[in-house]
């Protein structure tokens, strides 16, 4: 037979128990809540003052605002694990960062090239080997930086490619990078036939140089008679673009080529070319 007296008096025991458990446990309660506000809005002002000091260091926004916002997600779990500890709830705390870790190295596994990129764009932010706009050669690819983000960096080669590097590539290789003097260097390689008066054309070919547009004016212009080739002495003029664009230092290129080729011309200078000898034998005639 069903006792009623005897399940309200369980149900009253039960309550009883509840309550006095709610009223030990209300202190803790109200503290942990209290630690919940208080480093809600520490945790804010971390990720403020993490703000400022990172835009000092980088210039990158996505950086920045990537560390401030980890900094910010950091600070919101240590106060929450804190408040989970004021309720003695160490047990539940520690299942949470057991499976925290095992769900971030599976995670690890899954993903490390997207990490090993994402780290190398954190790198390549602080160290700041190229920028945007850069005239760059990575990877046998030159051009021009259009954007570097946290994954790749976009190259616009020469010839209106789009290359995407991933940022490994870029950080683990050799960067060439053409504008940080903001001016670039034209190596012409001339060829003379021997019987020339060396001195005569080293002058001959300096002053031919020396009004082109676009040299940069702290720079000489420097003459090295390099070989004795099949039908030339070869020579190397070296002269300076005073501008890291690939059209300057195309059109510098350009007109150090006439300039030379109209002074070898005005005093007789012959620029040799291969000669061939072609050795017949007619077939005998009867």
């Amino acid at each position: 037979m069903f006792d009623l007296n005897k399940a309200i008096e369980l149900i009253d025991e039960k309550l009883n128990l509840w309550f006095r458990e709610i009223v030990e446990i209300l202190p803790n309660l109200l503290l942990a809540v209290f630690v919940l506000l208080i480093g809600f809005f520490i945790a804010k002002w971390i990720r403020k003052l993490t703000l400022k000091i990172f835009k000092k260091i980088s210039s990158n926004h996505t950086i920045t605002n990537l560390f401030s916002t980890f900094i910010y997600i950091t600070a919101l779990g240590i106060v929450f694990f804190t408040a989970l500890s004021i309720l003695k709830l160490d047990k539940a705390v520690t299942s949470i960062l057991a499976g925290a870790g095992i769900f971030g190295l599976a995670l690890a596994f899954a993903f490390q090239d997207i990490a090993s990129n994402f780290i190398s764009g954190i790198f390549i932010s602080f160290r700041k080997p190229l920028h945007i706009g850069d005239i760059v050669s990575v990877k046998n690819y030159m051009g021009k930086v259009m954007e570097v983000n946290l994954r790749d960096t976009v190259i616009k080669t020469f010839q209106g490619k789009i290359v995407i590097i991933p940022n490994k590539d870029v950080f683990q290789n050799p960067v060439e990078n053409y504008s940080i003097l903001g001016k670039r260097r034209l190596d012409l390689k001339v060829g003379v036939s021997y019987d020339s008066n060396l001195e005569k054309v080293a002058q001959i070919a300096v002053d031919a140089l020396k009004n082109i547009e676009g040299l940069a004016p702290e720079e000489k212009i420097t003459l090295f008679y390099e070989e004795f080739g099949d039908s030339s002495i070869n020579f190397t003029v070296r002269l300076w673009c005073n501008s890291a664009e690939q059209i300057d230092y195309l059109t510098v290129g350009h007109n150090a080529i006439v300039s030379i080729k109209k002074a070898f011309d005005l005093h007789k200078i012959n620029v040799p070319f291969p000669v061939r000898t072609l050795d017949i034998n007619w077939p005998k005639t009867m």
